[in-house]
């Protein structure tokens, strides 16, 4: 693909002097999912997107399904079955795409750390059908994702939960931010389209400033700044957190910020200095859909340890 960054991402590049870095690994963004990843895609069973609704704000969802829910057969389009997978009909993302089919996507199997990225324009031809047409794809480094079974017995095919919802952070939602080692972030570009990336790290990596602000860091990565470069442009973001001590998930709209050359005194970015503030302007909390478990972590070895902080075990419920 020629040129494969926008304006934000150049100027996030220049910024943080990895524009050669970025040049290099650029070159594994296609305008195809490449074919030694389609059966890899099939194995899954769960993906992660990131879309608009009609005022504009991002969310960030969780779709679970049986292995083979998602299947691509040549590359250009990634097909899902929505009668293998568990649909919550109140999530954001199936009344975005009806207004917004720009979508971000991330095929992930926590299990082996491997992921996937795909955006593009999503459809829904039938009730029983997601279209995803690719526009970009790329792997992306396993580094920072913490190992986590993801078992399945006999699932529904719907998810039927009362939601809870809110505009600031209740005490549960702050302990579930509090002790959460994985998250999504959702974010787009005016022009391209939505994207979704994860974030990894110790329990504590992300900080609840109040109960509508809070903070998680960024690390040293592929220097391509796909979220940081769309937030230079548009602020808005969406999160969704997994929470296997509560057996919920967490989702919330608003906006970022990103923060350089930051003060960092126990070393929580790993020397970037570079920190995410959000700014939370809405939030949805739902049960993991019957029948899910999300296993016990396996924290990267690659995640920097705050200073003064002990050792931690590699394994933690």
């Amino acid at each position: 693909m020629q040129n494969p960054f926008h304006e934000g991402e150049r100027e996030v590049q220049r910024l943080t002097g990895q524009e050669a870095i970025a040049e290099r690994n650029g070159n594994i963004i296609s305008r195809r999912i490449m074919g030694g990843a389609l059966p890899f895609l099939a194995e899954q069973t769960m993906a992660v997107f990131g879309s608009r609704d009609a005022a504009g704000q991002i969310w960030a969802s969780i779709l679970f399904g049986k292995r083979g829910f998602m299947t691509s057969a040549d590359g250009t389009q990634v097909d899902f079955d929505l009668t293998t997978a568990i649909v919550d009909p109140g999530d954001p993302f199936w009344r975005n795409i009806g207004d917004n089919p720009s979508v971000g996507g991330l095929a992930i199997e926590l299990a082996t750390r491997r992921r996937l990225r795909i955006n593009g324009e999503i459809a829904r031809p039938s009730e029983a059908t997601l279209q995803f047409n690719v526009r970009e794809a790329f792997p992306n480094c396993p580094k920072y994702i913490n190992r986590r079974e993801i078992t399945q017995s006999q699932p529904s095919a719907r998810q039927e939960s009362d939601p809870l919802a809110g505009q600031a952070l209740g005490t549960a939602q702050a302990l579930l931010l509090q002790r959460a080692d994985t998250l999504f972030i959702a974010s787009a570009h005016p022009a391209r389209g939505a994207d979704v990336s994860h974030r990894g790290g110790y329990p504590g990596f992300v900080e609840v400033l109040d109960e509508n602000h809070l903070r998680f860091p960024d690390y040293s990565g592929n220097g391509m700044f796909q979220t940081f470069g769309n937030l230079m442009l548009d602020p808005s973001a969406g999160l969704v957190v997994p929470d296997p001590t509560s057996g919920q998930i967490l989702q919330l709209t608003g906006s970022a910020q990103v923060v350089f050359n930051t003060d960092d005194p126990r070393g929580v970015t790993g020397g970037t200095g570079r920190f995410l503030l959000f700014a939370i302007a809405g939030w949805r909390q739902t049960t993991l859909p019957a029948g899910i478990t999300l296993g016990r972590a396996e924290y990267s070895p690659f995640h920097p340890r705050p200073q003064g902080e002990p050792s931690s075990p590699s394994r933690m419920a």
